[in-house]
């Protein structure tokens, strides 16, 4: 699969799902901002990946006018173990190079699992994307958005909430029409 493709995927998925049912209620404003970079990374090395994640958080330190990246991973974290790895590795690195308290990472999975629920859980499906994914946020940038939000505390609840009426069916379908060419 080609980076354009993996790129038009994910973009298709925050804008159908991540925006349009409001799972991110952040998302709307950077998407109409055009303000959210996607970079599709073809490393499967740890060693790679991380170098590439750190050029990148550089890549954002000169941009201010890029309000966050979709780290996309299309390749080699397939499995949700490894890729839980690659996150503590990712979240480990950041504070080793001083970004801690400058970006967060979101993550996002095929396969995500939140511990203690049914893989099957259609709660699982509030942090599943067409592929593995690291979403680097500007702390700076969270801190003003939830100041601003009323009860920003019950997104997480609201969204399972929403997740578990509409079913798994429902969100399985929704990531298939994400990934159609």
């Amino acid at each position: 699969m080609e980076q354009h493709e993996c790129i038009a995927h994910t973009e298709r998925w925050v804008v159908d799902v991540i925006m349009k049912y409001n799972i991110c209620p952040f998302a709307r404003r950077e998407v109409e901002r055009a303000s959210i970079r996607y970079v599709a990374i073809e490393h499967t090395k740890i060693k790679a990946v991380m170098k590439a994640l750190i050029a990148e958080c550089g890549y954002l330190d000169n941009h201010p006018e890029t309000e966050t990246t979709l780290f996309i991973l299309p390749r080699g974290f397939e499995g949700f173990y490894a890729y839980l790895d690659l996150v503590d590795d990712a979240t480990d690195l950041l504070a080793q190079q001083d970004y801690e308290g400058v970006y967060q990472l979101a993550t996002f999975h095929p396969d995500y699992c939140f511990d203690g629920e049914a893989q099957d859980s259609a709660a699982n499906f509030t942090n599943r994307a067409p592929y593995p994914t690291l979403h680097i946020i500007r702390e700076a940038s969270m801190e003003v958005a939830l100041a601003n939000y009323n009860d920003p505390e019950s997104i997480p609840e609201r969204n399972i909430a929403f997740a578990e009426r509409k079913g798994s069916d429902f969100f399985i379908k929704l990531l298939q029409h994400c990934t159609k060419a």
